[in-house]
Order: structure tokens, then C-alpha cells, then sequence
């Protein structure tokens, strides 16, 4: 496709400028090297390519050269400073209005990207905004979020070389990426799933063994926010819980939020199942571990054991230990759900290391 032709508005006077140069052999005046950067400043404006405009002008000056460096060689090189001098003016003012214009782009999609996750605006206009930036909010989106040893921002190898990971791979996409409190943030189409796992995969991989959540799709402008709460719940889950899978999901976490609905419920089954455990030696945080890890293990001894870098006799004796304070034995079917339960709230209420 033919570059649009360029209107020789932006050549200015160029060629009478030349012509006084190569009769009086002088150099530009602060006025029309201040002239030349405004015609830059126009013509970046008005979206024109900035190599296309230098062909401009050497082309001018190919066309105005006979009559302009007859004379010496001396004429001849003052023409040939000019050009040097009227070229690098307005190129100077082309590239002045880009880095402006590059600063007033990037304020307005951080704008709208925190418009976007906070929720915040009207939710018509953040619509009519978002397809600027490649989303169609009216349909539904999910966000995927990714966290790491330090915190990011756009410009960061990490954050680059992810992104051009996802576009090299999914170039047609509607995606979004961006940053956002240090973590990274993917928002995709919901009905493009494989988006988000390839996210993940290139997030984990980039931040050097971070964690990524990913909220579940939602519809409608306030779709995306709801979406980034789910993955930020996740994160701060994870780490209440110890979770260490490099890749969750809201949809498989849900259970967590249920059982902590009802806060009180859960915080008066924690101190009766689990408070006598302070009684033990050394505290409840020990047997508590215990607890956890055996069931993190699917309830096998051998693993437990393992896992807690102990004998399975000590093992056995921390059981026994934990069934002669609570009266709940961990080996029984009928008694495992409840104490199980109570481990999960303890871990979300952050008990004992919090009083409830």
C-alpha cells in the first residue's frame, strides 16, 4: 500500500532559505531553526512518517540545487550546512511531538487500566474506552495475575519478554497486558482459555518460579474487575494457606470462601475442635503442622513421616498426642472431616498465630 502523499506545506520556505544561503553564505537564524521544529512538531502530528519527510526535503533540494549552488565550492558547502541544520531542526521537533504524544498515550492507558481493575467510571464510557485499547467489554473476559521475588513495571525484561511471548503466539487476539502493583496482569477473551494457561506458563517461567491465579470469566464491563479480584484472592489464599501449585485457579478455590462465610462459626470450631492443642508442649503450631501435613498427604503415615523429616513412630505418637487433647481421633472417618475443617479455618484465620 502507496504511503499518503505529503502536503510540501511542511517544506516551508526551504527553498528561499537555500537560495539566501548560497548568496550570502550565512547559517540559519535561531528564528527559522525554530520554524523548521515547528513544522516537525506539525507533521508528527498530523501522523506522517518521519523518513518520508527528510525524502521530502532532499528531494526539494535536489529540485532547487540549480539555482541555489552555482557558484563556489564555498556556496556549495554553506547549501549543503543549511540542509544539515534545517533537517535536523525539524527532525528534532518530529521527534519532540512523538515522545509527547507516546507520554499522553501511555497516561491515558494507565488511566484506563486502573479505571479498568478498580472498577471505577462509568461503566458505558469505560466500554466505549476499552475498545482503544483491543477489549469489547461486552463480552466476557477473564484476568489472569502473576506475582513474583520483585515487583514489575512495563518496561521490564520480564514483563517484555512475556509480551512478546503472547503476541508472537497469539497475534490476532484481543489481549490485553499490563502491570499493575508490581504483579503481572493478563486480561483475555473468556472464551479463549488457552490464552491465559500460555500467560501462565510464560509468567511462571520469567518471574523465576512466581505464582499466577486466574480469575474466572465474567460478562460486561464489570466482568474484568470481578475477574482480578478472584485472581488477587487467590494469591493472598495461596499464601495464607501455603499454597505452592505455580498455577491456581479461582474455580478450583471456591470451597475457601464458603468456609469462611460465616467468620464466627468458623473461628468457635476452631477454638473447640483445635484450642486444646495449646496445651501441648511447645504449643498448638507443631501438632497443628502435623495435622495439616497429614492431611495434605492423603492421610498416609509413611508420607507424613516423610514429608515432616520425622520417624513414623514419632508420627504415630504426635496422633495419639493430638487425639488425648481434642478427643478427636485423625485416624477415624467419622472425626477426619471435622478436624480437617478446623485445620483449613485455622490456616485462613491465621490461628494461633491471631487470637480469635
Amino acid at each position: 500500500m502507496a504511503e499518503p502523499e505529503i502536503p510540501e506545506k511542511f517544506l516551508g520556505d526551504h527553498a528561499r532559505v537555500l537560495g539566501e544561503v548560497a548568496d550570502t553564505g550565512r547559517r540559519l537564524t535561531r528564528d527559522e531553526l525554530e520554524a523548521r521544529r515547528a513544522l516537525g512538531r506539525e507533521a508528527a502530528e498530523a501522523g506522517h512518517q518521519l523518513r518520508a519527510l527528510v525524502n521530502l526535503h532532499l528531494a526539494a533540494t535536489r529540485t532547487a540545487w540549480p539555482r541555489t549552488a552555482t557558484g563556489s565550492g564555498a556556496a556549495t558547502e554553506a547549501v549543503l550546512a543549511a540542509v544539515e541544520q534545517a533537517v535536523d531542526a525539524f527532525a528534532e521537533g518530529f521527534e519532540r511531538a512523538q515522545r509527547l504524544t507516546v507520554r499522553r498515550e501511555e497516561a491515558a492507558r494507565r488511566e484506563f487500566i486502573d479505571d479498568l481493575l478498580y472498577g471505577r467510571s462509568d461503566l458505558g464510557r469505560l466500554a466505549e474506552r476499552a475498545t482503544r485499547f483491543g477489549l469489547r467489554l461486552s463480552r466476557a473476559h477473564a484476568v489472569a495475575v502473576a506475582t513474583g521475588p520483585e515487583a514489575y513495571t512495563e518496561t521490564d525484561a520480564v514483563s517484555r519478554s512475556v509480551e512478546t511471548a503472547l503476541l508472537t503466539r497469539f497475534s490476532g487476539r484481543k489481549i490485553l497486558l499490563t502491570t499493575k502493583d508490581g504483579r503481572l496482569v493478563c486480561i483475555a477473551p473468556g472464551s479463549q482459555p488457552d490464552v491465559l494457561r500460555y500467560f501462565a506458563k510464560q509468567a511462571h517461567a520469567a518471574t523465576d518460579g512466581g505464582q499466577v491465579a486466574v480469575g474466572r470469566a465474567h460478562p460486561g464491563p464489570g466482568g474484568v474487575v470481578h475477574s482480578y479480584d478472584e485472581a488477587l484472592e487467590a494469591l493472598e489464599l495461596a499464601q495464607r494457606m501455603g499454597l505452592d501449585e505455580p498455577v491456581l485457579y479461582a474455580t478450583d478455590l471456591l470451597v475457601y470462601p464458603v468456609l469462611t462465610r460465616d467468620r464466627q462459626a468458623m473461628a468457635d470450631l476452631v477454638r473447640s475442635e483445635l484450642g486444646p492443642l495449646q496445651g501441648a508442649r511447645g504449643g498448638a503450631e507443631p501438632l497443628l503442622r502435623t495435622l495439616s501435613v497429614y492431611f495434605d498427604a492423603g492421610c498416609v503415615a509413611a508420607e507424613t513421616a516423610r514429608r515432616l523429616a520425622l520417624s513414623v513412630r514419632a508420627l504415630t505418637y504426635r496422633l495419639e498426642r493430638i487425639h488425648q487433647l481434642t478427643g478427636s481421633d485423625p485416624s477415624d472417618p467419622m472425626h477426619r472431616y471435622t478436624l480437617q475443617t478446623a485445620v483449613i479455618g485455622a490456616r485462613l484465620l491465621d490461628w494461633p498465630a491471631k487470637e480469635l
